[in-house]
């Protein structure tokens, strides 16, 4: 077996093992970045990619977002389609930011680029990592890659790893709270070769289910379509597809344009927390800790965020003071939790109209929730902050 050392162990190369990887080796402060999958597929991987201002600057004044600002388009606004009428939803004027559209995976590239030209080491393709010690000053992390066992003794874990890692496993049952809600629907996530339908972000609200567009690149757009539980990608055929994007997207003044559909996923739609975020010398960061369906796109942000709180708590650590590092799970899971919050109240909006014949209690509350929001600048004003995330400048 190889041994060695280093400060700081990162579990996982997405938004937030990558940021904290690059921040940790800016601050000097020694870490090797750990990856299941190949360096080809994390940077090819498709993924959403709607980033906060917040986010951005967060980035930018890191020394990380150069490639970001320089390419990625902004939004400032987004169309609710309701009862056959566009309502276009100004939330740039209201706060005055705005989204950056950026992939993940290109973000993913930079990072990557970033990391390892600068001399951060990064290990791909590995296998059967096991951790030990965490409740000790020397944790361990052991791992097999094509040349054999390894192993890194360190200070710290960072388990970035996401929602399929092995990080959450070594969180103990009774001091741990695992909070989950399970919406109780799909999304089918597509993509396809059709220029964008409009110049930003549709949602159908609609009777059928709910829907969305998004462009993406001239010549690539992402939509979705609300699923009932249990079907999968064989009950869409592109027929189907098609014909419930028109009804749930179209009105008289815009038409949705069709073209070749290369992806089919469903989502299954859910939210979980795990808290505290901290066991030990193991501290987690992004789906590790958290997911929240995209339903409000706020995944990559709440991970951007913990990448952000986890450096700085590391880096007063090996400045003397602990206190910071001690305090990181309060000081990540309010935001958690209010992006939490909003997600589910958003949800409501979004796939409660389609319960009409259920239930038509909620669809009804659902659709009055809706004309508040249209027709109130107080509600309007209050829902641009949550979506743009005003609040959580970091």
């Amino acid at each position: 077996m190889v041994s060695r050392r280093t400060a700081v162990a990162v579990l996982g190369a997405g938004p937030a093992g990558l940021t904290v990887a690059n921040l940790l080796r800016r601050a000097g402060i020694g870490c090797v970045l750990l990856e299941r999958e190949s360096r080809a597929f994390i940077e090819q991987r498709p993924r959403a990619g709607f980033i906060e201002e917040w986010a951005v600057r967060g980035l930018e004044r890191r020394g990380l977002g150069e490639q970001l600002v320089a390419k990625a388009p902004r939004h400032e606004k987004f169309e609710f389609r309701f009862a056959g009428r566009r309502h276009v939803f100004r939330y740039g004027d209201v706060t005055g930011q705005r989204h950056f559209v950026y992939p993940q995976q290109l973000l993913v590239t930079d990072l990557v680029a970033q990391y390892t030209g600068a001399g951060g080491e990064a290990v791909f393709e590995v296998s059967n990592v096991e951790l030990h010690d965490l409740t000790s000053d020397s944790p361990a992390v052991t791992f097999r890659t094509g040349d054999g066992e390894h192993r890194i003794d360190c200070d710290f874990v960072a388990g970035c790893d996401g929602a399929r890692g092995i990080s959450q496993r070594y969180f103990p049952a009774e001091s741990t709270v695992r909070a989950h809600h399970d919406y109780g629907i799909g999304w089918l996530a597509l993509l396809a070769e059709a220029p964008p339908s409009a110049d930003g972000v549709l949602f159908g609200i609609h009777p059928r289910g709910f829907a969305a567009h998004m462009a993406r690149t001239p010549a690539v757009t992402r939509f979705y379509l609300q699923t009932a539980p249990g079907e999968t990608e064989a009950d869409w055929p592109d027929e189907r597809v098609w014909r419930e994007l028109h009804a749930r997207l179209t009105v008289p003044d815009g038409e949705i344009i069709e073209g070749k559909l290369f992806e089919k996923r469903i989502l299954d739609m859910h939210n979980y927390v795990v808290e505290p975020m901290s066991h030990g010398r193991l501290h987690l960061a992004g789906e590790s800790a958290h997911l929240v369906a995209p339903i409000a796109a706020k995944g990559m942000n709440l991970a951007l965020h913990d990448a952000f709180v986890l450096t700085d708590a590391l880096a007063a650590y090996y400045a003397g003071d602990p206190a910071p590092l001690a305090g990181y799970s309060a000081a990540c899971l309010p935001l958690v939790w209010q992006y939490q919050e909003f997600s589910l109240w958003l949800s409501d909006i979004f796939h409660h109209t389609a319960a009409g014949a259920e239930n038509p209690f909620l669809a009804r509350i659902a659709e009055a929730r809706m004309r508040r929001l249209l027709g109130s600048p107080a509600a309007a004003a209050a829902f641009a902050e949550l979506y743009i995330g005003k609040n959580a400048d970091f």
